[in-house]
């Protein structure tokens, strides 16, 4: 039976899951581990705003939608949402919910979803003008900044080298607010063989470091009107000798004023945009 959407009706608050113990429960919670994550496929969701993305960009990824009733109250759209979806809500306590949880201090509101990893072949097949190739960057929140800093700058897709940390940890899904359902995302692959299918596919790969040249003087010079793939490596080492010698160019953001360096995500962000900028203005 579909669930009201104006508020829970009685009879369904008192069907509330209110054991933290219960199997379900703690089936849940394994998926901040990511031995449960490898074993079942599936990955967790927190967040109304992760949540109501999924559920208007990919619904059929979702598996299981939690939420405590007081959330539900506050966020209508999202149970519009989940009714257009045919996805029904489970109440939860707030005690369930932050066993579930990966976070301190959760919204009310998670979801089990599918993994849904896209190849690099499919991600290629398109004609992409701008991806992002994340190696060994190991940091959830850099990692999921990039893939929305990228979703944001109309980029085509992001690849996760098998080095970079997993997509489908917590942290990274929260970091990129739900761009992870906007745009394909491949991961699990060998830096060396992405490259040569990204040059075959007719991409300019660009290195992203700081002994690399001036980015204003390449946008000057017309380097970043080209179909281009950023590669963005380790937030404490950046890249190597044999990363540069793969790539087309080398580039770095310049710091006009006194920070020492500057967050990787930042300066992703930064690089996206330049390209996306060349790109529509060429």
């Amino acid at each position: 039976m579909p669930f009201l959407v104006s508020a829970p009706s009685e009879s369904r608050v008192n069907d509330v899951i209110d054991n933290p113990r219960s199997p379900r429960v703690r089936a849940v919670a394994k998926l901040e581990k990511k031995s449960a994550r490898s074993e079942t496929g599936l990955f967790l969701l927190e967040g109304p705003q992760s949540v109501s993305e999924a559920l208007n960009f990919r619904p059929e990824l979702l598996v299981e939608l939690y939420a405590t009733p007081t959330a539900l109250e506050r966020h209508t759209e999202l149970a519009r949402a989940a009714e257009a979806a045919g996805i029904e809500v489970e109440f939860v306590s707030e005690q369930v919910i932050e066993t579930m949880a990966d976070t301190v201090t959760p919204q009310g509101v998670i979801a089990v979803c599918r993994q849904f990893p896209t190849s690099v072949k499919d991600l290629l097949s398109g004609g992409p003008k701008l991806i992002a190739i994340l190696e060994e960057v190991r940091d959830p929140g850099n990692a999921g900044t990039i893939i929305r800093a990228a979703d944001a700058a109309g980029a085509d897709g992001v690849i996760l080298t098998g080095r970079s940390v997993d997509l489908y940890n917590p942290k990274v899904v929260r970091a990129t607010t739900g761009s992870l359902f906007h745009l394909p995302v491949a991961i699990g692959v060998e830096l060396e063989a992405v490259l040569e299918r990204v040059k075959g596919a007719d991409l300019r790969v660009i290195a992203a470091d700081i002994k690399g040249g001036d980015l204003l003087a390449a946008r000057k010079e017309g380097v970043l009107d080209h179909p281009t793939a950023w590669l963005f490596g380790n937030e404490a080492r950046g890249l190597t000798d044999e990363h540069y010698s793969l790539a087309d160019w080398v580039i770095s953001v310049p710091i006009y004023g006194h920070a020492e360096s500057m967050n990787l995500a930042t300066a992703a962000s930064v690089c996206l945009y330049e390209s996306a900028f060349a790109q529509r203005s060429s």
